[in-house]
């Protein structure tokens, strides 16, 4: 009998010991909260930057698949879309084209730049037969960054 007391007690209070030390401290939460957001402070400018410079280079990309598009209707028509047919030209057949073998493009529609806004063409261009060109970020000519300029005409 004297051991199944010994055992009761020591259940007893190993008992009261586990319950003691369940969960965190609050000095506990809020050391992993502070390290959670130096991490946050250190990593988020970089994502964000790379998030920034993609949509920069997709629409360089996108530049340059439209000038391959423009030279393939050049080949087959003998000249570039005019300014007021513009891009279109490249999925719907302009009424003044002979030999109009597209669409050039996949989809049937001309995409937006990765901001959203249209893509700007202009024939003839100030750089060459034809300047394409998108606003960047803010949509508006010029900046600087992410809202700088993407030009045809720049590498």
């Amino acid at each position: 009998m004297i051991g199944s007391t010994a055992a009761a007690w020591r259940r007893r209070r190993s008992g009261t010991n586990r319950s003691a030390e369940h969960g965190f401290t609050l000095v506990e939460m809020l050391v992993v909260i502070s390290i959670i957001g130096l991490i946050m402070a250190l990593v988020g400018p970089r994502v964000l930057n790379y998030l920034s410079e993609s949509k920069t280079k997709a629409a360089k990309i996108q530049i340059e698949s439209f000038g391959s598009a423009l030279d393939l209707l050049f080949l087959d028509s003998g000249r570039y879309p005019t300014g007021a047919e513009g891009l279109t030209a490249l999925v719907k057949p302009p009424g003044n084209v002979a030999n109009w073998n597209g669409p050039y493009l996949k989809g049937g529609t001309v995409p937006a730049d990765p901001w959203g806004h249209p893509y700007v063409y202009r024939a003839p261009g100030q750089h060459g037969a034809y300047d394409i060109l998108s606003y960047g970020a803010d949509g508006q000519e010029g900046g600087t960054g992410t809202a700088g300029d993407i030009t045809s005409w720049t590498r």
